[in-house]
């Protein structure tokens, strides 16, 4: 070989090619005697019937890859093949041979394991077993048939869709080729069908012709039975259906009635003109039921209870507050016990019914069952409906009295007058007198918008005034109570926004850590303060827990926009938009912080600075907030102002210069609050109120008012009546005119009210002219001819009488139901309607019954009531309110116009039951609250008199006031005299007018205590003649000392130092 390659035939092997020619033989001797004895053990495996040992045989002996599924596959066609190479006739040696490389022989002897590269002497080879080559080529196609299987297996879809595929496309082709041939012969095959069809129809046509003529009568019979037979079974089984689904048709049918009757009422709602057919179904709302009578009395007695509750709980509330001066004047100014015992009884005042009873037990007052009393009263019904419904006098009533005056009148009379708006009714009736007294006042008194903020505008405090009252409390309470609870509760929230404050705390704190005086100065400024570093830290702790505390208070408020009562948000509209008008020029800033001066600060600020004040937090007889909890809410309500008015922190606050960024972006808040808070609706539409409401209401306005305050009213409005009513024929002129001059107490008490002779006769009328009388308010002119009130009274009963006849006569339109004759079922449904009213309205109380002309008209007959509804609505298109040519479509709204606001005023209604049972409630807590702060006075006061008592044995103070002595003997106490110029001498006489002090030794006062404890009489001699004596009671001194007053007239000549006399008859008398 390597002379072949070389071309050299003197090339020569060298060692290491003959060493690797040696054991390449020996590698292939090896490999070829490893294949004979896999050869051997497959064909001995395949004698012996052994399929298990050929698949390890065959990977290890001849290095195939195998698979164990294939096992028996290997033994079946191995044993197959071998079948084929028997010959049984063969004489054959155990040797088998093998070629290595295709050109080495190798022999193996099967039996003995010997092989050897050189054929053995006489030896036959085996012919009958497989070979290496033929074991190899079988396995390897039993490998690949199983391979390609599982190929196929795994790509059976695929196959399956080239099939369907090749398939697909011979059916269509197919498909094409049949179409395309059947469209070219379309117009033959139509033809041989059409032939062919009319053939056969023909032909069977002819023969069931034959057939029917034959049997006509037959035919007729069988039809009818099946027709019979079809209806019955049809409506049986609809029958039946219908019985089995009776709850579902129950159902659909309520639905669809439900669905017409809400699709009628909201034509009736929304539809422009409602059709007459719509108004009829719908008429029956506006009778009254016994519940609405039912719900009218109590919503009555419940406004009553409200009024009267509301007034006592203010009087309860001056009083106490009196009680509180005179205890802290017993401390500090040493009054008799006496006076405050005698104050205290006041507190328990005889009751409203009681009160009545002696007003009215007689039937003498001003209720007296005579034709003048009753007079009387009429007219003051008429006045104080006139007052009640025309703001204009009111308005400017309140500008004709002094501030103080006013004041007083509005929290009394006016409030009362509105029942304290405890109805929808009497709170759009009092907003419309805010409205007109806030414009009056701003066009008359306010010159720069600024006035509104700098002064002390009357309505505006009556506005926050009453909506702080027992009405805006609960708002108050629920917008505030919570984050106010809050603060007070955090225990560990301590503000402190003063440098010098928080410096002097910080000093006192390091004395207390060190036991040692400080060297620090106490007194500081403020600047000294805020060299220290731990005040500005302490400082800056404090404003950033301030902003915290003042995010919650806003985050309230801001949230709370619906929870504010209607009447601030609608005076804030009416303030923003009248000093609009009056000041064109002011930009919507000025404006929205007038606004929030009204909103924030006048309303809800003073109920965070005193949460106690204003019903906000509860607090306990004698119990008080701790100074730091109310420095806290001071220090949140100071910021919120600042925010509210875009105020920043400058001058003397300059060191809270770091909340000037906050501020302003909490002025953008406030500003978009205030904006949405002036976005109300108008009071008509808010309330549903207008001119024809107290027509159509089912009761009277009524009022509970006192006899003091309606001879307070007259008195007034006798006083400024040239003011208030300017023209001549003004309605209030004829009213004053016809009151005539003010009455007193006793005329509306009657005759006999009152002992003559009872020396406490004044103080009982006194008492008796606080007693409440109701009076139900009805107008004078509503039936007055030629005015426009008549005409809106006469439309109010050609309304009533059109619902009669719409309810008991059909008819599309008007006209036709006004000129058809009335069948008699339709006359005996009109008596029984007219019957039915009857009877309702004798059940009905007598303030709640309406005008007898319209009674009257309800009971007429049918046709009478025709031909006056045609006098009317002839009457009402001459004053340009209906018309003909529309077919009286105008009255037909105004009749809708009343069952909408029938159905709101019934949920309104309801709504003020609740809303007044739960102010009521409050009411009563409030009440419960003050009359345990009484308990707490009387033990207070009873603890004095038993110190007393113990203190002095000598005297014994009685609680009706009056001085015992033992024995049951009343004590004279001397009298004091005195020259006025000894009193000028200790102070207590300062001058005497026309005398000179030279003289004062001529002049003696005698001071002479009266039975009363605390009452003096006091006489003035002049060279021993008695000029004059004046009665002065201490508690009058007192009273002058706590307003303030120092000095005092006395005989209207001498001026007297009022402190030092107090101190003088203490001295003297009380031994103090």
């Amino acid at each position: 070989m390597k002379f072949m390659e070389s071309q050299d035939e003197t090339a020569l092997l060298w060692l290491d090619e003959i060493q690797k020619g040696i054991s390449d033989a020996n590698n292939n001797i090896k490999e070829a005697s490893s294949l004979a004895v896999g050869m051997s053990m497959i064909n001995k495996s395949l004698e012996k019937g052994d399929s298990q040992s050929i698949p390890m045989i065959l990977q290890s002996k001849f290095g195939l890859r195998v698979i164990p599924e294939c096992a028996e596959t290997y033994f079946r066609n191995l044993s197959e093949a071998k079948n084929l190479k028997y010959k049984e006739d063969s004489n054959e040696s155990p040797w088998i041979h093998l070629v290595m490389k295709n050109m080495y022989d190798y022999y193996y002897n099967v039996e003995t394991g010997e092989g050897t590269c050189v054929a053995p002497e006489g030896v036959v080879p085996k012919t009958s077993w497989l070979t290496g080559e033929e074991i190899q080529s079988i396995v390897g196609q039993v490998t690949a048939d199983y391979n390609r299987e599982q190929l196929w297996l795994a790509n059976e879809n695929l196959i399956v869709q080239l099939q369907a595929r090749a398939r697909g496309f011979l059916v269509r082709k197919n498909y094409q080729e049949r179409k395309a041939y059947l469209q070219n012969q379309e117009p033959s095959a139509i033809k041989i069908q059409a032939f062919w069809k009319g053939f056969k129809q023909r032909r069977s046509y002819v023969e069931r012709l034959k057939v029917l003529q034959g049997n006509v009568a037959a035919i007729i019979k069988i039809q009818s039975w099946v027709k019979m037979w079809l209806a019955k079974r049809a409506y049986r089984k609809r029958l039946q259906y219908f019985k089995d689904h009776n709850d579902e048709i129950v159902k659909i049918q309520a639905f669809l009635r439900a669905n017409k009757a809400r699709e009628d009422y909201r034509i009736l709602i929304s539809a422009e003109n409602p059709p007459l057919t719509v108004l009829r179904k719908f008429a029956y709302l506006l009778d009254q039921s016994d519940l609405d009578f039912q719900e009218e009395l109590e919503v009555t007695r419940l406004r009553e209870e409200v009024v009267t509750k509301i007034r006592s709980n203010q009087q309860l509330e001056k009083d106490l507050n009196l009680m509180d001066i005179k205890i802290g004047l017993l401390v500090k100014n040493r009054i008799t016990l006496q006076d405050v015992v005698l104050h205290s009884k006041k507190l328990n005042k005889k009751s409203k019914s009681q009160l009545e009873e002696m007003v009215m037990g007689d039937k003498q007052g001003i209720k007296g069952l005579s034709k003048e009393r009753r007079k009387k009263l009429e007219a003051y019904q008429h006045l104080f409906y006139l007052l009640q419904t025309n703001p204009t006098y009111l308005a400017k009533l309140i500008f004709q009295m002094p501030q103080n005056k006013s004041t007083k009148f509005m929290d009394t009379v006016i409030f009362t007058l509105y029942n304290y708006a405890s109805n929808q009714r009497e709170e759009y009736l009092l907003l419309k007198l805010f409205k007109t007294a806030l414009e009056e006042e701003i066009n008359s008194k306010v010159d720069q918008i600024q006035d509104i903020v700098t002064g002390n505008p009357t309505v505006i405090k009556m506005v926050v005034s009453f909506n702080r009252g027992a009405r805006g409390q609960n708002t108050l309470r629920q917008l505030l109570a919570p984050v106010v609870k809050e603060i007070m509760e955090d225990k560990s929230l301590i503000i402190n926004t003063s440098p010098v404050d928080v410096y002097k705390s910080w000093v006192n704190q390091l004395e207390m850590q060190t036991g040692e005086a400080s060297k620090l100065p106490y007194d500081v400024t403020t600047e000294q303060a805020l060299t220290h570093t731990e005040v500005v830290n302490k400082l800056e702790s404090s404003i950033q827990s301030l902003r915290a505390v003042t995010d919650k208070v806003l985050t309230s408020i801001f949230s709370s926009l619906n929870m504010m009562p209607y009447g601030m948000r609608y005076i804030a509209k009416v303030l923003k938009s009248t000093l609009h008008e009056k000041f064109p020029d002011a930009t919507e800033d000025e404006l929205l912080k007038i606004v929030g001066n009204l909103l924030y600060y006048r309303y809800m600020n003073p109920a965070i600075v005193a949460p106690d004040g204003f019903d906000i937090i509860d607090m306990t007889a004698g119990g008080q907030i701790h100074p730091d909890q109310r420095r806290n809410l001071g220090c949140v309500a100071k910021v919120l102002q600042h925010a509210a008015s875009n105020k920043l922190f400058e001058g003397e606050s300059e060191h809270l210069s770091s909340m000037n960024t906050y501020l302003s972006q909490t002025y953008q808040k406030f500003r978009n609050f205030f904006q949405a808070a002036c976005d109300v609706p108008e009071p008509e539409e808010k309330f549903n109120i207008d001119e024809y409401s107290d027509m159509v209401t089912l009761r009277k306005p009524v009022i509970y008012i006192s006899i003091e305050e309606i001879i307070n009213t007259h008195s007034l409005l006798l006083e400024h009546q040239d003011a208030i009513a300017t023209e001549p024929n003004d309605l209030l002129n004829e009213l004053l005119e016809g009151l005539g001059p003010v009455p007193d107490v006793q005329s509306f008490l009657g005759e006999g009210a009152v002992d003559p002779n009872d020396p406490n006769r004044e103080s009982m009328l006194n008492q008796l002219a606080k007693t409440e009388i109701s009076l139900s308010l009805t107008s004078k002119y509503e039936l007055r001819e030629g005015e426009d009130q008549d005409l809106k009274c006469l439309m109010i009963k050609t309304k009533r009488l059109l619902v009669d006849m719409i309810r008991t006569q059909p008819g599309d339109t008007l006209l036709e139901i006004l000129e058809t004759q009335p069948t008699a079922q339709q006359e005996s449904e009109h008596l029984k309607l007219v019957e039915k009213r009857a009877i309702l309205d004798s059940k009905t109380p007598e303030e709640m019954k309406h005008i007898q002309s319209v009674f009257e008209d309800g009971q007429l007959p049918i046709e009478q009531k025709k031909r006056k509804i045609q006098r009317n609505l002839r009457t009402l298109e001459q004053a340009g309110l209906v018309s003909s040519a529309s077919k009286y479509q105008e009255i037909i709204n105004e009749i809708a116009k009343d069952i909408r606001n029938q159905r709101r005023y019934r949920h309104h209604r309801k709504a003020e039951l609740v809303k007044l049972q739960q102010t009521l409630n409050a009411l009563n807590s409030k009440t419960a609250f003050y009359e345990e702060q009484i308990n707490y006075y009387n033990t207070y006061i009873r603890t004095c008199l038993d110190n007393l008592t113990r203190k002095n044995s000598r005297r014994s103070i009685k609680l009706d006031g009056k001085e015992e002595v033992k024995g049951s003997k009343k004590m004279k106490q001397a009298s004091l005299k005195y020259t006025a110029a000894r009193l000028h001498e200790k102070g207590v006489i300062l001058e005497i007018e026309d005398l000179q002090i030279n003289q004062f030794k001529n002049v003696m006062f005698e001071i002479t205590p009266g039975e009363e404890v605390g009452d003096f009489e006091i006489k003035a001699k002049f060279l021993g003649v008695e000029m004059e004596k004046v009665q002065l009671h201490f508690q009058d001194l007192l009273q002058m000392q706590y307003e303030g007053v120092a000095v005092m007239k006395m005989f209207d000549k001498a001026k007297v130092n009022v402190n030092l006399l107090i101190f003088l008859l203490n001295k003297k008398f009380y031994g103090k």
